[in-house]
């Protein structure tokens, strides 16, 4: 027993954990928006592949397999810039440009939400613009599709789709989940805007 006059010692508390305005205790790391990245990488590969090969139709002939692609048409290994393009095959070149552009720029967002002091809008505007991309993907191939059944009329039976028009289909649903993965990972991140740490 301690003497007379001598002050107890006091227990030490450990920190409570620092919380959001809702409540919830902040993570110790960033978002998880791996699976977006993840979703978003392969997505803008596969629109590269699908936007710059010449395997969107193919036709196999006595002669040999023919293949169309948006900007050429390939004949026994030999390629060369299509003689006439039509309208809706142009519209379908610009946006599928568009969604490259616009998926290379959602993934650079995507990457850089860890270094940013607003990972939540960094994280949503990067869903948002993945999302367009896979939005403008999906429009590029509906005008394809209608306007080659519409040109080919009867012919099309002799022909079909090739592995380029599948990749591209493939990239417009991995591109359209990259989005949804950084707007979940926006939404269920507990720290605070930057405008709500301001105000505090």
């Amino acid at each position: 027993m301690p003497p007379p006059g001598t002050p107890c010692p006091v227990p030490r508390v450990p920190p409570a954990p620092r919380c959001c305005p809702h409540g919830c205790p902040l993570p110790a790391q960033g978002m998880p928006v791996g699976g977006g990245l993840l979703c978003g990488a392969t997505g803008l590969g596969l629109l590269l592949a699908a936007t710059a090969t010449h395997f969107w139709l193919q036709h196999r002939a006595p002669g040999g397999t023919a293949t169309v692609g948006l900007w050429g048409v390939c004949l026994g290994g030999h390629c060369r810039p299509p003689p006439g393009t039509p309208a809706l095959w142009e519209a379908t070149r610009v946006l599928m440009l568009l969604s490259v552009l616009t998926a290379a720029a959602g993934l650079a967002l995507g990457l850089s939400v860890a270094a940013s002091t607003a990972r939540r809008a960094r994280a949503r505007v990067a869903g948002v613009t993945l999302l367009l991309a896979g939005l403008l993907a999906l429009l590029g191939l509906s005008v394809y599709t209608a306007g080659t059944l519409s040109l080919l009329g009867p012919a099309r039976a002799a022909w079909r789709f090739s592995w380029s028009y599948i990749l591209g289909w493939v990239a417009v649903v991995l591109t359209g989940s990259a989005g949804l993965f950084h707007l979940c990972a926006a939404a269920k991140d507990p720290s605070p805007e930057s405008s709500e740490v301001a105000g505090a």
